[in-house]
């Protein structure tokens, strides 16, 4: 049977509570597979394990209790290795990988950042920065509109003044977040977000991190961000032990 991958923690680690249930239906019992000084958190895999909210909530209820006891190496959602011995394979394979990642992540947790514009706000804001823009604009008003050619000329304009501020406020989301961070990696690109960053903050650090993430709202009402976190440092922990299976949520 496959083996389903819920983390990588040190040999040492304490034991895990009795009982330990994980994903599945009914949930498979949670089991330890250790490999020298490191020691994987596993369980069968379920067959036709697919992202359901029940499974999706019992990997990171496992995660949250080993990691309550220590640090954890979190492997993303659906993360299946053929057998137990492939497991423990990858664990002596990629042991000083582990063992710096285990040191590195010790009482660090993740935020992911999210940032995008507030289309009416931001168009009022590079409106109001810009007196050309506005002269342009105020010209094509009192032109009744202006012709074809003037409305293209204003709409590049805008759009290229735009995209500008978007360069700016990432560029002040890394300026004002990054020092309060150890480790910082870019999110997957997609439309609609002018940053998609993950940081690796220490726990100490954490409360000044959202208090700062907050201070970028209230001084840029054009920018909408939004912060999801503490979670288990996902994005500072490749390569696994398993790959994914299955499509891992957000």
């Amino acid at each position: 049977m496959s083996t389903y991958v819920y983390g990588v923690t040190a040999a040492s680690h304490p034991a895990l509570p009795e009982g330990l249930a994980g994903v599945g239906e009914p949930p498979l019992p949670v089991r330890v597979l250790r490999a020298g000084d490191l020691a994987a958190i596993v369980s069968d895999a379920p067959e036709n394990l697919r992202p359901k909210r029940r499974d999706l909530l019992a990997h990171q209820a496992v995660l949250g209790e080993t990691g309550a006891a220590g640090c954890v190496l979190p492997m993303r959602f659906g993360s299946v290795a053929p057998d137990d011995d492939a497991v423990t394979g990858v664990l002596t394979e990629r042991a000083e990988h582990y063992l710096e990642r285990l040191r590195a992540l010790e009482n660090k947790v993740e935020y992911n950042v999210k940032a995008s514009h507030v289309e009416e706000a931001v168009l009022h804001q590079v409106m109001a920065d810009s007196p050309e823009l506005r002269a342009l604009a105020e010209a094509n008003r009192q032109a009744g509109g202006g012709t074809y050619e003037q409305k293209l000329q204003l709409g590049e304009m805008v759009a290229a003044a735009v995209k500008a501020r978007e360069a700016e406020d990432a560029a002040e989301i890394h300026r004002l977040l990054e020092p309060l961070s150890t480790g910082v990696e870019p999110g997957p690109e997609s439309t609609g977000w002018l940053a998609n960053v993950s940081f690796l903050v220490d726990r100490d650090e954490a409360a000044r991190f959202l208090e700062t993430a907050e201070g970028l709202r209230e001084a840029r009402p054009h920018l909408e961000v939004r912060v999801n976190g503490p979670l288990p440092p996902y994005s500072f922990v490749e390569p696994g032990p398993a790959k994914p299976a299955v499509p891992a949520a957000e």
